[in-house]
């Protein structure tokens, strides 16, 4: 069966690590379900600097992080350890403390829906690791339970389900690129339509239903928030100024204890009927806020036609 316990879709810090120093040794150990990423992620730590090794034997994993804490060249690594290690896997709690003594090292635990990984295994046609005698859900149960003791030694917990490559890719940045600023925090401002249901990926959600509706103005009917004639007609509304300037503060309060608690993604919704006037003007406009104020933020408008 499936493990129960179902971790945010995203980053999750399970324990506290005080990062070191810019220059610091450091190790990242990459594991998680077959289909969940893991390739991607190393790739992209790769492209963080990382010196990068795929599906290392696990007793090379102590030499390894010797070489890397002795190293001149190399400071920073990253590689993957997962199923096909077999029964081995068994070991890595052990491998893991004794490789914690010589460097410090965090362990990215990546997974997936069922759902997901299956609709991955077909898109791909490639079988699963752990074999071709059962089906791929078969095979996904087995392998969660096989990895369970390695997902409670995680340091951070990443669902996958709903994530496209880049979006991997900016958590991935989000969380270990040196060069980010201290707010280490990317914010998502997306519009949306009530009619059409709210995002599932949404974080907070914010009913902009209350402002006039330019739909009923026949010259904005067939534009969109995006327009500057829509944006002038919703922001001359005092409502809509006050609205903005309570969001804007309590965003700053919020984030700054979102970025403490480790908290790397946050998607911002904001909804109207359609999703196609007063909920884009607000996300766009929320973007810019956010954006003066030092965070990574960027928009995107479910609805809206293209």
């Amino acid at each position: 069966m499936p493990a129960k316990r179902v971790p945010e879709k995203t980053i999750t810090p399970r324990k506290k690590i005080k990062d070191g120093p810019t220059g610091a040794r450091e190790l990242v150990v990459l594991t998680g379900l077959s289909g969940s990423g893991k390739l991607s992620a190393l790739k992209t730590f790769e492209d963080l600097g990382y010196y990068s090794v795929d599906n290392l034997p696990l007793e090379l994993i102590p030499q390894f992080a010797e070489l890397v804490r002795q190293s001149k060249s190399i400071d920073r690594a990253a590689l993957v350890v997962d199923v096909r290690e077999g029964m081995k896997l068994e070991q890595f709690p052990a491998t893991l403390r004794k490789i914690q003594r010589m460097l410090p090292t965090r362990v990215v635990y990546l997974e997936a829906s069922d759902e997901a990984l299956i609709r991955r295994f077909s898109e791909t046609r490639r079988p699963h690791p752990l074999g071709r005698d059962e089906t791929v859900l078969q095979s996904v149960h087995a392998e969660r339970k096989r990895l369970d003791p390695i997902r409670n030694v995680a340091d951070i917990l990443l669902d996958t389900t709903k994530f496209t490559v880049h979006e991997l890719k900016a958590h991935i940045n989000a969380q270990f690129d040196r060069e980010e600023s201290d707010r280490n925090l990317t914010v998502s401002t997306i519009s949306f339509g009530f009619k059409n249901g709210v995002p599932a990926e949404a974080d907070l959600v914010f009913d902009v239903r209350f402002l006039p509706n330019p739909h009923f103005v026949p010259e904005f009917r067939k534009l969109t928030g995006k327009h500057p004639k829509v944006a002038k007609y919703v922001r001359q509304f005092p409502q809509t100024q006050e609205f903005l300037d309570k969001v804007s503060e309590l965003m700053k309060f919020l984030l700054p204890h979102y970025i403490k608690e480790g908290k790397s993604y946050l998607t911002v919704a904001f909804g109207c009927t359609g999703g196609q006037h007063r909920s884009v003007f607000i996300a766009e406009e929320m973007k810019k806020r956010l954006a003066v104020d030092g965070y990574r933020v960027k928009t995107g408008h479910r609805d809206m036609p293209r």
